[in-house]
């Protein structure tokens, strides 16, 4: 049997905002102390290293200008500044005078000045020690050319950069280590507010949808979330209101006809006629209407995409006007141009019907309906000449179940759903409905309307 795969082990990466973001510092932290130490190990090696050299270069020349004037002894004194050794060599490498006992020597003899330069510079290892050796030509008067070696051993400066490289390490983990607790500390008091809006978002339930989440003012992310989840519990709460009130209002609308209808049948059972059962037929019918309404606003809630096909609302107002010749009042057409829009043809048969339908009820002798366009927009009006809308109730009237005039029976007016239903296919193809002030009441349906086709010859 073979060996089993080598598995990797993952690192456990933290799972919280704080834990990430003292994480993210830490490694900040890691990354910025090593590129500042490798960036000041350098630079500092690099200057200890410049200033040892010009200390040795400046004691070879030292010795170089005695060379030059003849006053050079064998002997020579101990350097200044730190220097370790001077020595002076002719050109066939041999010891002419050293400031001390060498056997350096042909390693020295090695490095010469380059043509052009009279000096020149070599770092050197020697049993693990580093050394910098400068080297200074000179003249000896009426005789061969001789080398100045100056030789310094880098053990202050080894020692001034290991103490530095040192120094990084040991305070790197406590810094990082500092990093990633003022991470962890300013986080947790920058998420304390997003704490405050858990707690209290976890405790709204549908009992309590009047509670919102603490505002900590100010402007910042946490604040524009804070008003956002408000903002979104205000409408939450508004659907929750409005659907509350939706089916108490749809329970009331529903329980007169159903006990009507259950008390016209018992009144036919026991005494059979013709007007018993046709009034509870009429209750019955009542109740599908009232049942189709309810349904088709479900579909409308859920924001459905309409149907785009090709609609002529003249064409459809036409229809809808023939079809009411034996209205109450007269509904009278007013449209010379077809009116093109796009859109599901039931649907805006539907609310056509809806606000005729509204109209007639309420007008005193005529309904007129006009079909236009106004610029890009498709405009389909139904007014009437009735008592009107109130300016304080003509937002009312488009909320289900209303009915403005308390004085008319639930039996002879309608169902108090066609205005909200002819609304909402308004808004579902990309338009709106309002009412008007006026001589009565005037419903004003805009639609994005088509462009018109040209007709040939």
């Amino acid at each position: 049997m073979g060996a089993e795969p080598h598995k990797l082990m993952k690192w456990p990466l933290p799972r919280t905002v704080r834990g990430k973001v003292a994480a993210a510092a830490a490694l900040a932290m890691a990354l910025l102390l090593a590129a500042g130490g490798i960036w000041l190990y350098i630079v500092l090696r690099s200057n200890l290293l410049d200033n040892t050299t010009g200390r040795t270069e400046l004691a070879a020349r030292k010795v170089a200008a005695q060379v030059d004037n003849g006053t050079v002894r064998a002997q020579l004194p101990p350097p200044d500044d730190g220097v370790d050794l001077v020595v002076v060599l002719d050109e066939r490498g041999r010891v002419t005078a050293a400031s001390q006992e060498t056997g350096a020597a042909g390693e020295l003899a090695g490095l010469r000045p380059p043509d052009g330069q009279d000096s020149a510079s070599r770092l050197l290892k020697d049993a693990g020690r580093h050394e910098v050796a400068v080297v200074v030509r000179a003249q000896i008067p009426g005789g061969p050319a001789s080398y100045v070696y100056g030789m310094t051993v880098l053990s202050d400066v080894d020692d001034a950069t290991g103490a530095i490289g040192w120094a990084l390490f040991a305070s790197a983990p406590p810094l990082i280590a500092l990093a990633a607790a003022i991470a962890w500390a300013g986080t947790g008091l920058a998420l304390r507010p997003v704490t405050s809006i858990r707690t209290e978002l976890a405790e709204v339930s549908s009992s309590e949808l009047d509670r919102r989440v603490p505002d900590p003012g100010g402007a910042d992310e946490i604040a524009l979330l804070a008003r956002t989840v408000n903002a979104t519990l205000d409408r939450l709460e508004q659907a929750h209101v409005r659907q509350r009130e939706f089916v108490a209002d749809a329970s009331h609308e529903l329980r007169n006809p159903i006990a009507a209808v259950r008390s016209r049948l018992e009144v036919a059972l026991a005494a059979p006629d013709s007007a018993s059962v046709r009034a509870a037929l009429d209750d019955t019918e009542r109740l599908q209407r009232i049942a189709a309404d309810l349904l088709l606003l479900a579909r409308l809630d859920a924001h459905p995409q309409p149907l785009a096909e090709p609609v002529d609302l003249t064409l459809l107002a036409a229809e809808d006007t023939a079809r009411r010749r034996a209205a109450r009042v007269p509904v009278e057409l007013h449209a010379d141009a077809p009116v093109p829009v796009r859109g599901d043809p039931a649907q805006l048969e539907r609310m056509l019907a809806n606000l005729v339908d509204n109209a007639v009820r309420h007008a005193r002798t005529a309904v007129r309906v006009r079909a236009a366009r106004q610029g890009a927009d498709a405009v389909l009006e139904v007014a009437d000449d009735g008592p009107g809308i109130p300016a304080a109730d003509r937002s009312r009237v488009f909320e289900r179940f209303v009915r403005l005039d308390t004085a008319r029976a639930r039996e002879s007016g309608g169902t108090g759903l066609g205005l909200a239903i002819a609304r909402e296919i308004a808004r579902a193809h990309g338009g709106e409905l309002s009412v008007g002030a006026g001589p009565g009441a005037t419903f004003t349906v805009r639609l994005p309307g088509s462009p018109l086709k040209a007709t040939g010859s």
